[in-house]
């Protein structure tokens, strides 16, 4: 039988998990790192031009050494570059790759090789970050058959083992490092649907050890009337109090009202106290987007506070104790915590793994595990649409695909030539966050040209423009000229800027 796994590529900690013979999902631990443990942090330190660490002994050189990056999930899909001391510029694809391939290395000397493979993105990823999360795994030397939401893999697996799965509404309330998504997700006997979805781009637990790192800061210096360094100054000094200082400072006061340290910067040693209500005051901004988030989850659908069953918390973040506050705020009733929420979708991705793999690969066992899910909808996270002229002969932005539209569906919309003598149709696909007609507002993730219409012909001639959007959140585009036959069509994988791309090929590269 195959290796039937999936893959949380998280912010700040991945994870994997594989459906055992026995049909159950599990976590492969990761006995490379010396400390071992089920979750590995997402940070590469590079300790020559072509060697690097992945885990725990990188966490420990962030905001010390030059040559160790983190938090690169949330820059996938864009151009950024971080240069390291040995002359080699890395995008946030290629740093993504290399966990993944640090995962699949100390995993396939356990389990062996992988048949079947699901990695998973948070649901408010974009085109772009989804294809660059695809790539990665390619420069990896993974091949993914599926990529999954990670609050819908935390569902799968809540929905398989919880006992969820047999009738009602539930939040998936999902805060990691980096991300924040939220779903309503209705359980029917074997049936999964998500309802809708919303969420942050860029909030998490490290945007709290920010906010900490900061309020140490301003303290120190009320206190002794010198700046306290927070960053690498110029000469490349380490700072005086790191973000994993104000980590492990969150982490203590997600138990204790209260934390007393001896900080030394320039002005020399203070006693530095931060209490638990200063820490929330601090985070007080961040916790109302999350909240807005939940309230736009819930009225994009009309769905009302008295029709969920139950909010289960997901993600290493929310362990902070004012989150289950600001649920409450919000749903009007307390979260739930079920199990390990650092794992639970990786497990729920290796459960979607199998429901996808072809069954000549499942055992006996796994099979039964399989069975137990009959179907699961998921719905779009963004508005898809194609630039068209209005009654005014000015550029609009077309909506075909709404925001928490179930998929996978095929919506077809009709437009109509402008001009006289028309031979040609210029082709967009857009998308946005939110329902926008003006085009100078939405992003083109693709763009192309029907040719070869017909001479001659008078304006008003239909044009049908096609969306599907399956499972991986990938478009399929279609537009045609009814007249005359003509199409033009597409899968909009939204390759990947070249500029994002860099030429470091991971071959090259040693894991110390």
């Amino acid at each position: 039988m195959g290796n039937i796994v999936g893959i949380d590529l998280g912010t700040t900690f991945s994870a994997i998990a594989q459906l055992d013979e026995n049909g159950r999902p599990v976590i492969v631990t990761n006995t490379e790192s010396t400390e071992g443990g089920n979750i590995t942090p997402s940070v590469v330190s590079f300790t020559g031009k072509n060697s690097y660490e992945v885990g725990r002994n990188a966490k420990k050189m962030l905001g010390v050494d030059e040559n160790t990056f983190s938090k690169f999930k949330r820059d996938m899909g864009t151009t950024k570059e971080f240069k390291t001391s040995f002359g080699v510029t890395h995008t946030p694809l290629t740093l993504s790759a290399l966990v993944l391939k640090y995962i699949k290395e100390f995993s396939e000397k356990q389990i062996g090789k992988f048949s079947n493979l699901v990695v998973t993105v948070p649901a408010n990823f974009s085109s772009e970050a989804r294809d660059a999360t695809m790539k990665a795994a390619e420069k990896a030397d993974l091949k993914i058959q599926n990529i999954i939401d990670e609050p819908k893999a935390a569902a799968i697996y809540f929905g398989s083992t919880s006992g969820l799965s047999d009738k009602g509404k539930y939040v998936i309330y999902d805060l990691g490092g980096g991300t924040f998504d939220v779903s309503v997700v209705e359980f029917n006997n074997s049936e999964i649907t998500v309802l809708s979805t919303a969420g942050v781009a860029r909030l998490g637990g490290y945007d709290f050890d920010l906010a900490l790192q900061k309020l140490v800061a301003d303290k120190y210096e009320k206190e002794t009337g010198e700046k306290l360094a927070i960053e690498k100054d110029d000469k490349g000094n380490p700072p005086d109090f790191t973000i994993n200082d104000a980590e492990e400072m969150k982490i203590v006061l997600s138990k204790r009202e209260s934390i007393k340290e001896a900080i030394r910067g320039e002005g020399g040693r203070a006693s530095i106290e931060i209490t638990r209500k200063e820490f929330e005051e601090v985070i007080s901004t961040l916790l109302s987007q999350a909240e807005l988030a939940c309230e736009e989850c819930l009225d994009s659908k009309n769905i009302k506070t008295d029709d969920i069953d139950e909010v289960i918390l997901v993600g290493g973040s929310t362990r902070v104790p004012i989150i289950k506050e600001s649920v409450k705020k919000v749903f009007g009733k307390e979260a739930k915590e079920l199990g390990n929420p650092d794992e639970a979708v990786a497990l729920g991705a290796a459960l979607y793994s199998a429901f996808k793999a072809d069954s000549t690969m499942l055992s006996t066992m796994q099979k039964k595990t399989v069975e137990k899910i009959d179907k699961i909808e998921d719905v779009s996270s963004v508005y898809l649409g194609t630039i068209s002229l209005d009654e005014n002969q000015r550029n609009v932005n077309s909506i075909l695909i709404k925001k928490n539209q179930k998929i996978p569906c095929e919506i077809t919309k009709s437009f109509y030539t402008a001009s006289q003598n028309q031979t040609a149709v210029q082709c967009t696909v857009t998308e946005s966050g939110v329902d926008e007609e003006d085009p100078d507002f939405v992003k083109k993730v693709w763009e192309g040209t029907l040719e070869g219409l017909p001479s001659g012909r008078d304006p008003g001639k239909e044009v049908k423009v096609s969306f599907s959007y399956g499972d991986n959140k990938i478009i399929k585009v279609k537009f045609k000229d009814v007249e005359s036959g003509k199409e033009l069509k597409a899968d909009v994988e939204l390759n990947v800027d070249d500029k994002q791309s860099d030429n470091v090929d991971l071959d090259d590269f040693t894991i110390d």
